[in-house]
């Protein structure tokens, strides 16, 4: 099982394997067409209140992570997570973000759970 994390503004890779933005708004300056994004399941996505209250830095990564997998528990989101993990057995997945420092994200957390 192969699941990378990578940034948005990176060129994709052939090792990219399936190209999953992980993101709830489309990142300023690329084109769908340079993205190749193969899925873009907004419902894994974290919402809008806990994204604006993680950036607004009012918490730690810790309470965000576990504010986070509490949404990710909706039937729609867990799904989608099943989803992927069926993918990541038998292929790469890369999360794709735009945030600044991926490893201290959203998509940090996705990539985690996908392990399990």
């Amino acid at each position: 099982m192969t699941v990378r994390l990578r940034r948005i503004y990176e060129p994709p890779e052939p090792e990219d394997g399936l190209r999953v933005l992980v993101d709830r708004l489309w990142p300023r300056g690329v084109s769908k067409d340079a993205a190749h994004v193969d899925q873009w399941p907004k419902a894994l996505t974290p919402s809008t209140e806990l994204r604006k209250w993680y950036h607004a830095g009012e918490g730690s990564y810790e309470e965000f992570r576990g504010r986070y997998e509490a949404e990710l528990a909706d039937p729609e989101a867990a799904e989608l997570l099943d989803g992927l993990r069926e993918s990541a057995r038998t292929q790469t997945v890369t999360l794709l973000t735009a945030s600044k420092n991926p490893e201290e994200s959203h998509a940090s957390v996705l990539a985690g759970l996908l392990g399990d």
